[in-house]
Formats: C-alpha cells, sequence, structure tokens
C-alpha cells in the first residue's frame, strides 16, 4: 500500500507497533552509498583473508584458486539478489516465507527478509573475531617484545578484547558505527597489502618450499580440503549483514535503496577480490604449504611492520565484530520488548548487550583454534546465507524461466552452497580435534 507521501507500507508478521515504536529511536536512513562500500568491506575482508593461502595448501594451487574465484562471482551474484529483494513489495509468495521462519519487516525500514540464519552467521563471526582479536594483540606484543606482555596468555588478551566490546557494544544502533567501520574497512585494506606485498618479498628470497598438499594421506587431504571450503566461504560471510546495511540507506519509490546500496556492493567487491587474491596467491607462493592458518603468524620480518600489521587486524576485528554484533543486539532487545514486555531503557541495553558479549567471548576463550573455526563455521552457517537462501528467495519471488539465466546460476549457487554446507564443517570438526590435541584449556 503506498502512502501520499510516497512510502511504502509493508506487511509485518510481528507486532508493528512494537517494532515500530522500538526502531523509532533509530532515524538512520540517512547514510551515503559509500557508507555501504565501508560496512561492506569491513564485513568482507576481514580475518578470512589471512586464512586463505592456507585454504590454498590445503587444496592446492589450481583448485583452491578457481574456487577463491567462483566462490567471489556467485556471491558477488547472491548479493545482488538480496539488494533487489531488500525492498520488493510482498505479495501472496512472500507470505510463504513466515512457514518457513523467515520474516517479512519493515514498518520503517521497508522490506526485510529476516532470516534465522543470519543470528547463527552473525554469532559465528563475533566468536572467531574474539579469537582473531585476542591472537593478534598478543602476536604484537610478542614481536615486539614488550616486558611483561610477551607472556601473558592468549586468553587474558580475549579477555581484553571482550571488555572492550562490552563499552564499544552500547552504541545506539548500526548508523552510529559508521566511524568504526570506516576504520576497520581501512584497517583490513592495509594490513591485507603488508600481508601481500611482504609475502612477494620473502617468495623473492628463494627459499626453498613445497607447493604440493599439506596432508601426504589419502584421509588428510580430504579432510583438508573439506575444511578449505569453510575457510573460503568464512571469507565471504558480509551477506549475513548486507540486510542492514542496505536498511541505513535512504529509499523512496522513485529511488529505492537498491540503487546506492549496489554501488557501494560493485566497489567494495573490486577491493574484495583484489585482496583475496593478492593475498592468497602471494601467501602461498612465498610459504609453499609451511603457510600458517594465519599468514600474518608465518610472516617475521621485518619485525616492526609485521607488528603493525597485527595491530590493524586488531583494529579491524574491533569494529567487525559491531558491526556482526549490532543486528543480533537488535534482535534481542526486539524480541524483550515484544515479548517480555521488558521497559525499552539503557539498562536493558546494557544488561543483555553485556551477556551476549561474555557469552561469545567465553566460547572463544575455550576453543581458540582459528583455522578450525574458519572452516567449521564457514561450512555450517556462512553457506546458507552467502550461497543459498538469497537464491531460494529470488526463485521463489520471481518463478525465473526453467534454463534462464538466473534459474541457471541460482541453481548452481544452491548446489554449491549445500556441498560446502556439507563437507566443511566435518574438516573444521576434524582441524578442531587435531588441534586440541596439544591444547590446554585457557592457556
Amino acid at each position: 500500500m503506498e502512502h501520499a507521501n510516497g512510502n511504502v507500507e509493508m506487511r509485518s508478521f510481528r507486532d508493528p507497533q512494537k517494532v515500530e515504536d522500538w526502531m523509532s529511536e533509530d532515524d538512520s536512513r540517512k547514510a551515503k552509498w559509500w557508507y555501504s562500500s565501508f560496512h561492506n568491506v569491513t564485513a568482507m575482508v576481514g580475518a578470512g583473508v589471512l586464512g586463505l593461502p592456507f585454504a590454498i595448501a590445503q587444496l592446492g594451487w589450481v583448485p583452491g584458486v578457481i574456487m577463491l574465484i567462483v566462490s567471489w562471482l556467485l556471491t558477488f551474484y547472491t548479493l545482488w539478489l538480496l539488494c533487489e529483494m531488500h525492498e520488493m513489495v510482498p505479495g501472496e509468495r512472500f507470505d510463504r516465507y513466515h512457514d518457513l521462519g523467515i520474516h517479512v519487516l519493515g514498518p520503517k525500514k521497508g522490506l526485510w527478509l529476516v532470516m534465522p540464519q543470519q543470528l547463527t552467521v552473525q554469532v559465528a563471526s563475533a566468536i572467531v573475531y574474539c579469537v582473531t582479536g585476542g591472537k593478534s594483540l598478543k602476536k604484537f606484543f610478542q614481536i615486539l617484545s614488550v616486558r611483561g606482555m610477551s607472556d601473558i596468555r592468549q586468553t587474558y588478551y580475549i579477555l581484553f578484547f571482550i571488555v572492550l566490546q562490552i563499552l564499544l557494544s552500547q552504541t545506539p544502533n548500526f548508523h552510529n558505527l559508521k566511524a568504526v567501520s570506516s576504520l576497520a574497512a581501512v584497517m583490513s585494506i592495509c594490513y591485507s597489502m603488508v600481508a601481500f606485498i611482504m609475502s612477494v618479498v620473502e617468495g623473492l628470497k628463494g627459499h626453498p618450499r613445497s607447493y604440493g598438499v599439506r596432508s601426504h594421506t589419502t584421509a588428510g587431504m580430504t579432510f583438508d580440503a573439506f575444511n578449505a571450503l569453510g575457510t573460503i566461504a568464512f571469507a565471504f560471510a558480509g551477506h549475513s549483514v548486507a540486510l542492514e546495511i542496505q536498511a541505513t540507506l535512504p529509499s523512496t519509490v522513485e529511488k529505492p535503496s537498491k540503487i546506492p546500496m549496489w554501488r557501494g556492493v560493485v566497489v567494495a567487491y573490486s577491493i574484495v577480490i583484489f585482496c583475496y587474491l593478492t593475498v592468497a596467491v602471494s601467501g602461498f607462493w612465498a610459504f609453499g604449504n609451511a603457510v600458517e592458518d594465519d599468514v600474518l603468524i608465518t610472516l617475521e620480518h621485518p619485525f616492526w611492520l609485521i607488528a603493525i600489521a597485527n595491530f590493524m587486524v586488531f583494529i579491524h576485528v574491533v569494529g567487525s565484530f559491531q558491526v556482526f554484533c549490532m543486528p543480533v543486539f537488535d534482535t534481542i532487545e526486539t524480541n524483550l520488548v515484544e515479548k517480555l514486555n521488558c521497559n525499552r531503557s539503557v539498562m536493558l541495553r546494557v544488561v543483555s548487550r553485556t551477556i551476549f558479549v561474555c557469552i561469545v567471548g567465553f566460547i572463544g576463550m575455550c576453543i581458540p583454534f582459528f583455522g578450525g573455526l574458519l572452516g567449521f563455521f564457514g561450512g555450517l552457517a556462512f553457506t546458507s546465507t552467502s550461497y543459498i537462501i538469497p537464491c531460494m528467495l529470488w526463485l521463489e519471488a520471481t518463478k525465473p524461466r526453467k534454463w534462464s539465466f538466473h534459474w541457471v546460476v541460482s541453481w548452481f549457487s544452491i548446489i554449491v552452497g549445500v556441498i560446502i554446507a556439507l563437507l566443511a564443517p566435518i574438516g573444521g570438526v576434524r582441524t578442531i580435534v587435531v588441534s586440541a590435541k596439544t591444547y590446554q584449556l585457557f592457556s
């Protein structure tokens, strides 16, 4: 239904008045198109890029690079689908989504497809970023050999990261994160370029290295390949916050938000493929199958530059944690207001967000296995939002002609996503189990 002021009224399957009251505090549809660029870069070029050389070491040169490029193309396409569907006027076809647990919201935001899998992805990202933040900060002090700091357990660095996130999590809404997100985006590009340039420098030294896959047994190669699929899927995790990013952009019937959103996505994805290919290829070329699951850990010289790069990673994941968690915060608080009749207040925000950050932080301290977590969560959670669900929604909403371009590409993306979702968690669990053999809890 279209009102005289040009706004489109969307159907909501929740209590529309309560949702609108809760969201009325956020009059944030004033963002510029370039805001979506650095939000998407922050969400994409994160901890996952540092694990790409390791993924190629597990798959091998040709399969690794092909999988990386195919994943980029497919997720670029599925992100376009999400942009197009964000404000598609709901009709009878969308009524079926509610039966699948996919809600169509939008009293003030326009159509907002809320997928349960989104929350899984965002929580998984938060856990990985806790581990990455603590690990990078510890490496920073270790490289600089700061007295009294380099011997502190990694658990305490993760704990420091958690305390910092508790403070930052009191930011009211997504739009208020633009400064944090822009800084995080710059940091991600900078440490990616440090990894790329220093890998090239190391590679030119001509040290002996092997370009075969890491494992030498059939079982090991198989599980490693499974884990690598999840690692690559994790690198394309930004879809889980794409809807929230687009919801910050102004939108009218004449100029819907998908126009500025797509401009930002094109810029962001150009940066993404540049960073991913340069880091992945140079890292594996320089170190072969001896590369670590975090390429910055493998690099050692010049020590001051690698130290700075690790600190850049820390700064980046500080911002990325907030970008991924803000939708979770909103969901938690909205449900508390709707279902438990809690009063909207600062106390509600402080308590709910602090509890959530503490829970994901505790999980991160218990299983701080970066490589295994990437593979496990990449397959278990990220494939659904990046490869599968956007295509399922598009096929249901538009009914494209069989064997047309959209029909073929959508089904291909779904099939690839299902394969990764079935295989990657197996490899991730195996990697975690192998790492846990030499791990002491809270070490």
